[in-house]
């Protein structure tokens, strides 16, 4: 049975980030525990003046081949693993004369850093810890008698403990560090898993594992019901992961949703070109829109479907400038997120205490590789992302009529909001703006239906007596598997349609696109998003 108190006699530390580690290792030396320790740690620590015993002097065995071999001995492991009070352990230990170890502080190779900065295969490959994960395992496999530390942020709760139980760590507080060291060596070995099947080119691996580090904990999840919290992956793609918020609350679990959908949609537009704006809403964007600038891109993007545009997302592909901020802080606004804020822009938000503003840095690549995943009833299912972007698509026109340079360019536009609408998705676009958005509906002709009433209603709140979908052009995310689709598109005044195209009664939906005058367009290329 695992003793409550265990008194810190002895501690190995061997860690790559020496943040704090100094410090740490004084107010051990302060309780009178003995410091062994490895190479650059080492070395940190006696230029600190502490009294400190290289592991190699420890074990009687020197470091060799480039430092892969040094802590895989049985003096340390077996000073990890011997489970105190044991008789037979007891006995192993002083036959051979190995001493117990009860802190282990062991951070591991970077290598996830070293692959997100692009390393080439060999260095990645030398990042990858093995001693570190194997004594990490030992100690919490042993944490009756063993703590393990495997990053500083626990330096502080593991001094804190000693300084309350005269120089001794607590059963509750060794659970808790054990727990967190196999976490942490599970993402470890997931990054590394992820990266090699990546490497060898394989979708299917036999095993499939993700981890992540905890970045934030929340009050609940979609509802208040469910508990919830957010973890970072090692991939290193600007979005709300890697974001610095600047002002405003605690984002929540919906917030987060539904940010990461508005920052992905924004960023299929290319910045150095037109400014971009996309406002979303429950994970569907209500209104995108391009413009000169960004003011002129948000108030075109709002005219799209001002009432759901109330409490929503606000993306931007630009610098965040202070008349864009005017423009935005007129009605009530959950988060905006840009690439980066002018100062002026910051002051303007943050006479709105609760709006939150994040900064990224840049924008997410549209076209970059990536794995997605969604858990089921005893599974999951991991996907590519869809990192399809329609200007690398082989466009055919199918129609007799042509489509002009301006629906061309407004059908390319709108395929682009289509890939972040939910499926069934019907986007209608005109003069680079949204004017009528169909999302998430059962039957496509809903969703074109209901995105045509859209545009009706954005027409009505503007005062105007016609459509805003009058002259617009089409976009489906999926093929029409009949005409009905295209003609309430028509009906409600799209003069040309963009679509993938496949189904069986393709020649069905062109004649009916023929006959009603329609220029119509395949992608080749299905957005579906659920």
């Amino acid at each position: 049975m695992a003793t409550d108190l265990v008194r810190i006699r002895r501690a190995l530390l061997s860690v790559s980030d020496k943040t704090g580690l100094v410090a740490f290792a004084q107010q051990l030396a302060a309780h009178g525990v003995e410091l062994l320790s490895t190479g650059g740690t080492y070395k940190a620590l006696r230029d600190a003046k502490l009294d400190v015993t290289e592991v190699s002097d420890h074990t009687g065995f020197p470091e060799m081949m480039d430092g892969r071999v040094k802590t895989l001995h049985p003096k340390i492991h077996g000073g990890l693993l011997a489970i105190r009070e044991n008789p037979a352990h007891e006995a192993a230990m002083l036959a051979h004369g190995i001493a117990p170890i009860d802190l282990l502080v062991v951070n591991l190779y970077p290598f996830e850093a070293t692959v997100a900065k692009g390393a080439d295969f060999d260095e990645a490959v030398e990042n990858i810890d093995i001693g570190g994960p194997a004594m990490i395992r030992a100690a919490a496999k042993n944490h009756a008698d063993v703590a393990v530390v495997v990053e500083g942020e626990d330096y502080d709760r593991v001094l804190a403990d000693m300084a309350a139980q005269n120089g001794a760590l607590s059963l509750a507080t060794r659970r808790a560090l054990a727990q967190k060291a196999y976490a942490r060596t599970g993402a470890y070995d997931a990054a590394i898993s992820n990266w090699f099947a990546d490497q060898n080119g394989e979708s299917e691996p036999a095993f499939r594992a993700f981890g992540g580090a905890l970045a934030q904990g929340m009050r609940y999840g979609e509802n208040p019901h469910q508990k919830a919290a957010f973890y970072r992956s090692p991939e290193a793609r600007p979005g709300v992961a890697q974001a610095r918020q600047v002002q405003g609350k605690q984002l929540s679990y919906n917030n987060l949703n539904d940010t990461d959908a508005a920052f992905e949609c924004v960023a299929e537009f290319d910045a150095a070109t037109r400014a971009a704006v996309a406002i979303i809403k429950h994970a569907n964007p209500c209104g995108v829109a391009l413009g000169a600038t960004l003011s002129e891109a948000y108030q075109l993007a709002l005219r799209c479907d001002p009432v759901s545009a109330f409490g929503g997302i606000v993306a931007l592909n630009r610098r965040l400038d202070a008349a864009a901020a005017a423009e935005i802080v007129k009605i009530f606004t959950e988060v905006i997120i840009a690439p980066e804020a002018d100062d002026d822009a910051v002051a303007l938000i943050a006479q709105k205490k609760n709006l939150r503003l994040l900064v990224t840095g840049g924008l997410p690549d549209p076209r970059a590789p990536g794995l997605m995943f969604r858990t089921l009833a005893g599974g999951f299912l991991v996907q590519n992302r869809d990192n399809a972007v329609v200007d690398d698509m082989e466009l055919r026109v199918v129609s007799k009529r042509q489509p002009n340079a301006r629906e061309m360019a407004d059908l390319k536009f709108a395929f682009r909001v289509a890939k972040h609408v939910k499926s069934n998705a019907i986007v209608y676009a005109k003069d680079g703006a949204t004017v009528g958005i169909g999302a998430g509906q059962m039957s496509r002709v809903d969703s074109s239906r209901i995105a045509a009433w859209k545009a009706g209603e954005a027409a009505k709140a503007l005062g105007l007596e016609t459509s805003l979908a009058v002259g617009s052009v089409v976009a489906s995310d999926a093929f029409f598997p009949f005409a009905d689709g295209l003609m309430a598109a028509a009906a409600a005044g799209a003069t040309a349609a963009i679509q993938p195209g496949g189904s069986m009664r393709d020649e069905d939906v062109i004649r009916a696109a023929d006959e009603a005058g329609l220029a119509m367009v395949f992608t080749g290329h299905r957005h579906f998003r659920h």
